[in-house]
């Protein structure tokens, strides 16, 4: 082996940082990002607000959904992805829906409360299951698609702690949120919903980076199948070009 042949110590420590690199852009694209963090936060908080303020409930929730509009037309206006934005809003809808309808002000953070409860079962769930909830999430994100399951165990076992953390995290999160509901008014329900909407996510979020920084490379199945479409390509063509080799001659001594 020359020495052109052996790996450099700024190539061993170049492919982790890459890969921890990657990782946490596709967790910031998968998740929104700063932007997405705020855009989550925003309409809650002015709820809290106003209602701490006047104990209006119309103009709270009037006024939470028409912010959650307005982010959803600025990132029109920017040409930017919209699916956190309009997750957002149909979030605020059913909130103000539900406490219109009931008259009760804590309402409007009850489903809410009822989706993370049911995002961190399904979490739990599919990782029971064997087909992680994480996994489903970000196999897209780093195009590895499904690729995990079967062929990449590291991978998969990565997803599976991942999915776990985010599972228990938001379950204990309920676990504070849902007798504050029985117990509190809703000021002290809005506040304590507000405070607790970005620390759980970014501990999930940073034990998901974690976990799969040290995990193996994901499996790029597009560049494979783009790969397998060349070398078809590439076939059909050395098999038509010797085709018309061997057609020349049986020509010529027709002729």
């Amino acid at each position: 082996m020359t020495s052109l042949d052996k790996p450099t110590e700024d190539t061993d420590q170049t492919q982790p940082h890459d890969a921890r690199a990657v990782t946490e852009a596709a967790l910031f694209e998968a998740f929104g990002g700063v932007r997405g963090m705020v855009e989550t936060v925003v309409p809650g908080l002015l709820f809290v607000t106003i209602f701490t303020i006047d104990k209006d409930l119309h103009l709270s929730a009037i006024a939470a959904l028409a912010v959650s509009v307005v982010l959803v037309v600025v990132r029109l206006a920017m040409k930017d992805t919209v699916k956190h934005a309009f997750s957002g809003v149909f979030g605020v809808a059913f909130g103000v829906v539900f406490a219109m309808f009931t008259g009760n002000a804590k309402d409007f953070y009850l489903p809410g409360m009822l989706y993370t409860l049911g995002l961190a079962l399904a979490y739990i769930v599919t990782t029971i299951a064997g087909v992680p909830l994480i996994g489903l999430i970000l196999g897209p994100v780093f195009k590895e698609n499904l690729s995990w399951r079967t062929r990449n165990p590291g991978r998969k076992k990565a997803y599976a702690k991942a999915s776990w953390a985010w599972g228990l995290i938001l379950l204990a999160k309920c676990a504070i949120l849902f007798p504050l509901y029985w117990w509190a008014d809703t000021t002290q329900l809005g506040w304590v919903l507000v405070i607790l909407k970005i620390p759980p996510f970014l501990l999930a979020v940073w034990l998901t980076w974690v976990f799969l920084a040290k995990a193996p490379a994901p499996i790029d199945v597009f560049a494979e199948m783009e790969a397998e479409e060349k070398a078809e390509e590439e076939r059909k063509a050395a098999l038509a070009a010797e085709g018309g080799e061997t057609q020349g001659p049986r020509h010529r001594r027709q002729a």
